[in-house]
């Protein structure tokens, strides 16, 4: 679901205060992005969004997320909007946030 790995470069890479930094910015737009498609989102604003959701995810680590959020982006540049299931999306970023969360709260990060 999270890819520790990549969690764990990012924060060697920026320095602990910035990764705290980036995190806060990362659930802030994340959030206002995934108010929208729990909102209804209209079809034509589906694939600009969920490619904002992928790259964000894919630089944090939410490595299921992001993957659906790419499958999503795919299905609507071709039109194909029934093949999305927003649901699933929606889902498997609420599990992920959680884990994300409650992990770096054990390792005594966030």
């Amino acid at each position: 679901m999270i890819d520790w790995t990549k969690v764990d470069e990012l924060r060697n890479d920026i320095g602990e205060e910035d990764f705290d930094e980036v995190v806060d910015l990362f659930l802030e737009e994340v959030e206002d992005a995934m108010e929208k498609l729990r909102a209804g989102l209209p079809v034509d604003k589906l694939e600009c969004c969920l490619h904002f959701l992928k790259g964000s995810a894919l630089n944090l680590g939410f490595s299921n997320f992001s993957e659906l959020c790419a499958k999503g982006e795919a299905a609507a540049a071709i039109g194909d909007h029934g093949a999305i299931d927003l649901c699933e999306v929606i889902q498997t970023y609420d599990a992920s946030k959680a884990a994300f969360l409650k992990t770096l709260a054990d390792r005594g990060v966030a």
